[in-house]
């Protein structure tokens, strides 16, 4: 298989970055889009690549925030066909609790999901849409507790509740060097979300875990204890950017050596 990023923080090849991820994901002659970043810089990249997002298939959104969905309308606009799968828990909820102690919106552009509803696919538990591709929950038990240790809500029956990431999935292809794990921010920990595939592919070999793991404000010495649980794993390789950060960037370096390569947008991978 083969994995473009269209968007990510960091940018190479005379292209742009933004806050956000995109992928464009080339599979048994299938294509799939799996986020779509903030904005619709990811279409220009594709222009700017060679890639053309009418030979999409269907699309994936890793879960409910606006750096992954703000973008779907930029490729609705110019794919007629592709559904979206989101996870069944994904909505127009998810907030920030600031330091003030208020609350940010950080999910969907509210109206877009009701926009766009017949593109729409909600799904619950595990789902392969295609042979050899899956899409799967967490099931990592507390995860709210992560959501609450982060100040990460969702607003929900009129409650405010710790984000417990049911919204979010991993995206996860068969190759012939292994399991290749797409999950854009990790948020249950990209520790856990390897430990939960090896969990639904038993005996089946982790080759690389692809995305953002959300550590840009996390501690240095924290930082440093989950690239030793990563490493503990076994998976062979660790592609990160986004939401990683560079300070923690570099300590997973430090700690996992040519396990780790830096996502940036244009960077081409084969698996």
């Amino acid at each position: 298989m083969r994995a473009t990023v269209l968007v990510d923080n960091l940018a190479a090849r005379g292209l742009e970055g933004e806050w956000g991820l995109s992928f464009y994901l080339e599979y048994q002659g299938e294509v799939i889009l799996l986020d779509a970043g903030a904005s619709d810089l990811f279409v220009r990249n594709a222009h700017a690549l060679g890639l053309d997002l009418n030979q999409v298939s269907f699309g994936v959104l890793s879960h409910a925030h606006w750096d992954h969905a703000d973008g779907m309308d930029a490729f609705f606009a110019r794919n007629a066909h592709a559904p979206f799968y989101l996870r069944q828990a994904c909505g127009e909820t998810c907030y920030d609790r600031t330091a003030d102690g208020g609350w940010r919106y950080e999910g969907i552009r509210k109206g877009l999901l009701a926009d766009f509803a017949p593109r729409i696919r909600y799904v619950t538990g595990t789902v392969s849409p295609l042979p050899g591709v899956t899409l799967l929950p967490h099931t990592t038990p507390g995860l709210d507790q992560r959501g609450l240790a982060a100040g990460m809500y969702r607003w929900e029956g009129h409650t405010w509740v710790p984000d417990d990431f049911a919204h979010e999935q991993s995206l996860v292809f068969s190759t012939p060097q292994g399991l290749v794990i797409f999950n854009s921010c990790c948020h249950a920990g990209a520790d856990n979300v390897v430990r939960e595939v090896q969990a639904a592919f038993p005996g089946q070999p982790i080759h690389a875990i692809v995305g953002g793991f959300h550590l840009y404000e996390t501690p240095a010495q924290e930082v440093r204890a989950f690239a030793r649980r990563l490493g503990e794993t076994g998976v062979t390789q660790v592609v990160t950017g986004h939401c990683t950060g560079q300070a923690a960037y570099e300590i997973l370096k430090e700690e996992l050596g040519s396990r780790v390569q830096q996502l940036s947008t244009g960077l081409v991978l084969d698996f």
